[in-house]
């Protein structure tokens, strides 16, 4: 049976590269993969883009009212219509920005259509609330597994701290993607409280 992965840590512990080196190796044995990413997360237009400088186009764009298994399959029907391949797992980079049914829709894309499913993404915001997606991945993923990263002082990594023109902020709305003005710092938990009001 396929299974349902997710993939979780801070901001900044490797997920995107994790994803591309899983599609790499499951290229390198001659097995197809899709790539895909919520719509939401700008971050490199319709590309996953790595902190280590390495990108690579998504084949679909996940928007917010999709049904991701029917989406799924009109795009495995077309490319086993122009390849006669099959596709060997789905990938997904920043899986916190799905919603409930989508992960929902996850599993059933792995247990029923047999195509397993690994799914990157941050459990918690930078008010340490869980995001839709990851929380009903913790819900029900068969396997989970944390990417861990460091805190400026050393410890683990876990909590997202947003800075806005360089000041922490814990206010404001759950997604912001990081740009001139907002920035996100990878903190433990001391050096989070320490930064809150």
């Amino acid at each position: 049976m396929s299974k349902l992965y997710f993939r979780y840590g801070a901001m900044n512990s490797g997920k995107s590269t994790a994803l591309l080196q899983a599609a790499f190796n499951y290229e390198e044995r001659s097995q197809h993969v899709f790539l895909a990413k919520p719509a939401i997360d700008s971050k490199g237009d319709r590309s996953i883009v790595s902190r280590l400088g390495v990108t690579r186009q998504v084949d679909f764009l996940v928007e917010p009212k999709m049904n991701l298994r029917h989406l799924l399959a009109e795009r495995t029907a077309a490319f086993a219509a122009d390849t006669g391949n099959s596709i060997a797992c789905l990938l997904i980079d920043e899986a916190q920005f799905l919603t409930r049914d989508q992960v929902d829709q996850c599993l059933e894309i792995a247990v029923l259509d047999g195509i397993p499913v690994l799914a990157y993404g941050i459990r918690t915001d930078f008010r340490t609330d869980a995001f839709p997606g990851s929380l009903r991945l913790l819900e029900i993923a068969h396997s989970l597994e944390e990417l861990k990263t460091i805190c400026r002082c050393g410890r683990k990594a876990m909590f997202n701290a947003r800075l806005v023109n360089g000041k922490f902020t814990f206010d404001g709305a759950q997604v912001a993607i990081d740009g001139d003005q907002v920035t996100y710092e990878s903190l433990c938990a001391s050096c989070y409280l320490a930064k809150k009001p």
